[in-house]
């Protein structure tokens, strides 16, 4: 009778042990989203990104989930979006519906302590002349994962365009998304961006060399990690 009284005593406090650490790490739990146009879709995240916010929080606190498509405008993930004049072209949200599948397969039923949305795009943007209204429908964006989230507390890392066209000759918007993105960024406290412009390398590129991707990763994550810092 003692020996079964010792064995589900022994029991008892297994099962409180691994609740305790079940509980422990759904509190730890650190939710990152990436998503974006080519340049994100060049981006490995397990290259730099996932190996700097696993040594910061852990494997088993973090969860990562990208989707990315190259030559894409802001429309397509912002539902809201509207031109500057006229009502085409229309918004479709289609590439957010697809991102945010990802992010619920990825979750299921966890509750992530932390959300923090990296973002890569604009360039589409800038070449179709919709500078003017990319402040907005990033902003908009990002309060509508908010939204559907369901908390206020998301935090952000933009990437800025790099200066592969400072002189509006080719995406006649560029420097107009370049700076739509950092007044996004630095009106929020929970927003911050990053610096791309040495990325491509020498050459006169859209796209960035290996190195720059798995530069623009770590970069990406310790914003993300200093945001996350800052707000606890």
């Amino acid at each position: 009778m003692k020996r079964h009284s010792n064995l589900s005593q022994l029991l008892l406090s297994l099962t409180i042990v691994v609740l305790a650490t079940s509980a422990s790490l759904a509190d730890d739990l650190h939710l990152f989203i990436l998503s974006g146009q080519s340049n994100m879709a060049g981006l490995r995240p397990e290259a730099s990104f996932i190996p700097t916010v696993e040594k910061e929080f852990g494997a088993a606190n973090t969860i990562v989930v990208k989707d990315a498509v190259g030559g894409q405008p802001i429309r397509r993930w912002f539902k809201q979006w509207k031109p500057e004049s006229g009502d085409k072209p229309a918004a479709t949200g289609d590439l957010y519906d697809r991102l945010m599948k990802k992010v619920d397969t990825a979750v299921g039923d966890k509750k992530p302590k932390t959300v923090t949305f990296v973002w890569m795009q604009g360039e589409r943007d800038a070449k179709e002349k919709h500078g003017n209204v990319y402040g907005a429908s990033l902003r908009g964006l990002i309060d509508q994962l908010q939204t559907d989230l369901g908390r206020k507390d998301v935090n952000f890392v933009i990437g800025r365009l790099s200066d592969f066209d400072n002189d509006n000759k080719r995406y006649p918007h560029w420097t107009i998304v370049r700076e739509a993105q950092v007044k996004i960024a630095e009106d929020d406290k929970r927003g911050s961006w990053v610096d791309t412009d040495e990325l491509n390398g020498d050459k006169d590129d859209l796209h960035y060399v290996k190195e720059g991707y798995v530069e623009l990763g770590r970069r990406f994550a310790d914003e993300s990690i200093k945001l996350i810092k800052a707000a606890n």
